[in-house]
């Protein structure tokens, strides 16, 4: 497998793992399984159909995969995302490149700049990214980070180029690329004509059709946060022909060693802070995995309020949260179309 160029001990797990629910029969009901590593995770890949090789299968999704990584990864140092964040305004983007920018364009609007992939100098300062860390930062230095922080300051031209207003703005696509991977994926075994699968990657899903198993539709479980030792859901979600990504700071986090204050991945582009906020979760169910992804990042920084508003305003996406009251007990909200059980 190709695989993105990351020390996993530093790349920490999803505050949700996504399982499939009665995985136990897929031998039963002939269900193939495709399983490896991909973009500093594992990715999964459920699907039948007798006549898809899954030898030519797996080498696809490692094609696929390795021009995704020499595009949009940050962990690979000659990416084209690398280039442009030394400096490189000459380089024209692929397809890949530019589908995800533009993605990001809408969201960030849509979420009023909660969603802002130049973030990756205060995540990388924080020590989430390929940097070392971890590092409680001043306000002095975050006001320096914010001033070459902004989608705004950043253009894309017509000869496909990217142009940056700072040379210090430095893009992360990490928020959208591993939806994006499945949607991608996804979109290779639509082309092979198969009807019915489930693709996963590091917790973001696409689901198409009906579970072979049961005739029914495809059901995944999100791991409840109070959990200790023994494994428990805390939610049962049926998906068709939909996406789903969920974000979340419960294990995702690192201790600064001088404040002793807990410091999460999901950094507000706007005030700079990498502190938790009252959402520990936040899943959202998309048209695509890569919106889904992205809409999952911006309501983790967004206040809940504000957010739930947004996901109202969207008639295609849904969303469900689980919120730490001020009482410490956990709480479950949806949005009003959510009915996904």
């Amino acid at each position: 497998m190709w695989l993105i160029l990351v020390d996993l001990k530093k790349f920490y797990s999803l505050f949700i793992v996504l399982a499939f629910l009665g995985c136990e029969s897929v031998e039963k009901a002939a269900v193939q399984r495709l399983q490896g590593f991909a973009l500093g995770t594992t990715y999964s890949i459920s699907y039948q159909n007798s006549k898809l090789d899954s030898v030519i299968l797996e080498k696809a999704v490692d094609s696929i995969l390795y021009v995704m990584n020499q595009s949009l990864s940050t962990y690979v140092k000659d990416s084209d995302i690398s280039k442009i964040n030394r400096g490189d305004s000459l380089l024209v983007i692929d397809q890949h490149f530019e589908t995800v920018y533009r993605t990001a364009s809408q969201v960030w609007k849509k979420t009023q700049g909660y969603f802002d992939p130049t973030v990756g100098s205060l995540v990388n300062a924080y020590g989430f990214g390929p940097e070392s860390g971890p590092k409680e930062l001043s306000e002095i230095e975050k006001e320096e980070l914010l001033t070459y922080t902004g989608w705004e300051k950043a253009s894309l031209t017509k000869k496909k180029t990217i142009q940056k207003a700072h040379p210090k703005l430095y893009f992360d696509f990490n928020a959208l690329a591993k939806g994006y991977a499945v949607d991608v994926i996804s979109g290779y075994l639509r082309s092979l004509q198969v009807s019915s699968f489930l693709v996963e990657i590091g917790g973001e899903i696409v689901a198409q059709g009906v579970s072979p198993k049961t005739g029914g539709l495809w059901k995944v479980a999100i791991d409840d946060p109070q959990q200790k030792e023994d494994r428990k859901f805390i939610k049962v979600i049926s998906l068709k022909d939909e996406a789903l990504a969920t974000s979340g700071n419960y294990r995702k986090y690192k201790i600064d060693e001088v404040s002793g204050r807990r410091l999460v991945h999901s950094v507000n582009p706007i005030t700079g802070d990498a502190f938790p906020t009252n959402v520990l979760s936040a899943s959202v169910i998309a048209p695509n995995c890569m919106l889904a992804d992205a809409y999952a990042t911006a309501l983790m920084v967004m206040p809940f309020e504000e957010g739930k508003a947004l996901i109202e305003r969207e008639t295609s996406l849904e969303a469900y949260w689980i919120i730490e009251s001020e009482t410490g007990t956990i709480e479950e909200v949806v949005s009003s179309g959510f009915i996904k059980e």
